[in-house]
């Protein structure tokens, strides 16, 4: 069954989960699992390359393994300054690379992972999922269950963005930045859960008998169901997008404050895109929203890696927080959360041709319409330039 189908026909969100997995495995907490529960195995003295990929569709994860500690060393293909930890937070389709040394009593060790849920009322999986670090050749090995490491509270925001706040890129003569110091384009989008009246024919299972629905810009994404939008960019075909997408919100408000108006809870919708010539230096300010709830929204953009330069909690202020931007070593990504009721800024230079598509990696927000296109025109050069889509290309 397709759950994300089965939301969207109600209206509602998708079904909780039972369980997370490791590999493949819940784990030793799930009784169905206990007895193949996936292990890690590790010499004492050794170090080893963890490559960790969260696949949860619709949760943000914390992980940690049990009196160890892990030092991140690259996130999403780009290295690192080396960063020690006892835990890492990682959202929906984001990469990270962690070294872990065996430096422990030779033993049994849980690795586990859970649920970082900032939402207020947002129903998630509240179980979690093990692993067992297992260290080989050793003389005693305790029939005690393993030691559970600590993971923070399910809400812990603080926990969450005090790990993410301190990566760093590498930044030497090896890995050199290539962070945009002058920027053409200044854009600011909002990202928000929206509220739909229902029709008399259309069921719905949200809050206050209506229909989630989710927007960038106070737009709701509509995706195309006759040409995608490459090929109709690329062959001239009309009336499948539109290539305005607001700058900045249509309608300026204090985005992260309480009790808003229930006029910003309906969207408009419209499959829209912004596009870039050739060349530009970008910077948006991805600005989360209280509209009907906040949440930790993980950016993700397609086509593209870029670079955090700062971050905060509130509403972005255009005078004083570029003051603090992070211009020498900040991460290169292509997945940023956003804080809940915060905000990021990202730099990139839009030098691939093409659509690329921006999102919201949490599903559900991207199901409800939290997305927008980049079109990027190609530039003065034959290798600048976009190749036409081969003839085999699906329709949508």
């Amino acid at each position: 069954m397709n759950l994300g189908r089965e939301a969207n026909k109600t209206g509602g969100e998708p079904r909780i989960s039972d369980a997370y997995t490791m590999n493949g495995q819940p784990g030793h907490l799930y009784p169905c699992s206990r007895a193949d529960t996936f292990r890690v195995n590790v010499e004492l003295g050794q170090t080893y390359l963890l490559r960790i990929i969260n696949a949860v569709m619709d949760e943000e994860l914390f992980f940690s393994i049990a009196q160890h500690n892990i030092t991140l060393v690259g996130t999403d293909g780009a290295y690192t300054k080396p960063l020690t930890s006892d835990y890492i937070m990682i959202t929906p389709g984001q990469t990270m690379d962690l070294l872990l040394e065996a430096n422990q009593p030779p033993n049994l060790y849980f690795m586990a992972s859970r649920a970082y849920s900032s939402g207020f009322g947002v129903g998630f999986d509240r179980t979690t999922t093990t692993a067992i670090l297992h260290y080989i050749n050793t003389s005693h090995e305790s029939t005690s269950p393993p030691p559970l490491p600590y993971l923070p509270p399910f809400n812990d925001t603080d926990s969450a963005t005090a790990f993410t706040t301190r990566i760093r890129s590498l930044a030497n003569k090896h890995h050199p930045m290539h962070v945009p110091m002058h920027v053409d384009e200044h854009l600011l989008f909002t990202f928000s859960v929206n509220l739909l009246n229902c029709s008399d024919t259309t069921p719905c299972a949200g809050p206050f008998g209506r229909r989630f629905s989710a927007s960038v810009n106070n737009v709701s994404f509509l995706t195309p169901t006759v040409v995608d939008v490459l090929r109709s960019y690329y062959l001239g075909i009309g009336g499948v997008f539109d290539g305005e997408f607001p700058d900045k919100p249509p309608m300026e408000f204090n985005y992260t404050g309480e009790d808003l108006p229930e006029s910003l809870l309906t969207p408009d919708f419209g499959t829209k895109a912004k596009v870039l010539e050739y060349g530009t230096s970008v910077e948006v300010v991805l600005q989360g929203t209280n509209v009907l709830a906040g949440d930790n929204h993980p950016v993700h953009l397609h086509g593209y890696s870029f670079y955090t330069v700062g971050w905060g909690f509130g509403n972005f202020d255009a005078e004083r927080d570029p003051l603090r931007y992070n211009l020498v070593d900040p991460p290169e990504q292509n997945t940023v959360a956003v804080p809940k009721n915060g905000w990021a800024a990202i730099r990139f230079r839009a030098d691939n041709p093409g659509v690329w598509l921006m999102h919201c990696h949490l599903e559900r927000h991207q199901s409800w319409g939290m997305n927008m296109l980049f079109i990027v025109k190609n530039g003065s050069s034959r290798k600048s330039c976009l190749f036409p889509p081969p003839p085999d290309l699906p329709a949508c």
